[in-house]
């Protein structure tokens, strides 16, 4: 929570300086139970960009709904686990989804650009600049980017995640002054709305910390869309962390007007007061993290305050499967998110040299390798 005293200095701040605004779109506001597009949600939205675009505002979409629709088409009432179906559905539902975003927008002399990515695009830092070079370019030029994953030809190993988290990374090579992520809650409660009658909503947060992390409990996503609140916590948490606001509020008959003037009806997230470094919120945010590095407590002093390497005497544990060059979370003991890196080493080579002192990794792994486990030029520490 915020101290009073502050908030409203902070809130105002925000709001009186806004001029790029990422909005994104669930699957649930976009389609209707019997998985068709849901006309008049899709039309108040459309409104309620227009009419943010009429006060100066650029905004980018990221919309989901591709694969409910697809489901709609192709009989489904529960969505595909099958990938090649997965792919089917979102081939068939983005042509229509995209087809009725340029027939809406269109009637209002309004232009839209269709922008389908993958975790690859991400990856590369060449990639991820050309994808902020194209979204800018069409921008100025008064165009709308509408951006969702490539789900026709994902798989697990170039998949972002979600389009929440996708929706974060845009923010993040957009250097977004705000987020604005419609779901089908009215914000964050502080017990799940949708089994506790006693909730109450959380108006304001300064911090994604793991006491609000677990606010959100195992509130999987519906039939036709993936993830649930803490997935939308997790890409909130990345997207402030780098200096971005957020704001979480309900989708259905959503007020955008209101939000960008301040008047929030939901959960307002404040950002950290620094913002990353451009060059530096690539490889901070972007991409989907391979595996996780639990620190001990002289490995997360080290990276916090000496500003230097991770090396492989603080790493206490090791998670997920990753190569040479592939993204980790550092987390302290406690399950706090500390900052990401590209690892110098695959799972079994940290495995083995885990704890140990830089001096023994060519007698354990019987090469000379890197003394750092992560090098401090590959690697970002939040509140750096």
């Amino acid at each position: 929570m915020v101290p009073s005293s502050t908030l409203p200095d902070r809130r105002a701040q925000i709001f009186a300086q806004l001029k790029t605004v990422v909005v994104k779109v669930g699957s649930r506001i976009l389609t209707q139970d019997d998985n068709s597009l849901n006309e008049e949600s899709l039309a108040h939205l459309v409104d309620q960009i227009a009419l943010i675009q009429d006060r100066g505002l650029a905004v980018v979409l990221v919309t989901s709904g591709a694969v409910g629709l697809g489901m709609g088409v192709l009989g489904y009432t529960l969505r595909p686990t099958e990938l090649a179906e997965k792919q089917a559905c979102a081939a068939i539902g983005q042509i229509r989804l995209m087809h009725r975003y340029a027939e809406l927008f269109g009637a209002k002399g309004r232009p839209v650009g269709q922008i389908l990515l993958s975790a690859d695009d991400f990856r590369e830092k060449g990639r991820f600049n050309n994808i902020r070079h194209t979204v800018s370019t069409l921008l100025g030029k008064g165009v709308l980017p509408i951006i969702n994953e490539n789900d026709t030809i994902t798989t697990d190993e170039i998949k972002v995640g979600d389009n929440d988290k996708l929706s974060a990374d845009v923010a993040h090579f957009l250097e977004a002054d705000l987020l604005i992520i419609l779901s089908d809650e009215d914000g964050l409660f502080d017990k799940n709305p949708k089994s506790h009658r006693d909730a109450k909503r959380v108006d304001t947060v300064e911090r994604i910390t793991p006491d609000i992390l677990a606010l959100a409990e195992a509130t999987p996503g519906s039939r036709v869309s993936v993830g649930g609140m803490k997935a939308k916590l997790t890409a909130i948490r990345q997207a402030t962390e780098a200096g971005t606001p957020c704001v979480l509020a309900r989708g259905w008959r959503v007020q955008l007007g209101d939000i960008v003037q301040g008047r929030v009806n939901g959960t307002l997230f404040l950002p950290k007061l620094d913002r990353i470094k451009r060059t530096k919120r690539w490889l901070a945010y972007v991409s989907r993290a391979r595996g996780q590095f639990i620190l001990d407590p002289g490995g997360v002093k080290a990276i916090r305050t000496g500003k230097v390497s991770l090396l492989p005497a603080g790493i206490r544990e090791v998670k997920g499967h990753f190569k040479p060059g592939d993204f980790v979370e550092l987390l302290s003991p406690e399950g706090e998110v500390l900052g990401r890196g590209r690892t110098a080493y695959d799972t079994d080579e940290v495995n083995r040299i885990k704890g140990l002192k830089s001096g023994r990794i060519a007698e354990v792994l019987g090469r000379k390798g890197p003394d750092e486990v992560i090098h401090r030029d590959k690697l970002v520490v939040y509140g750096d």
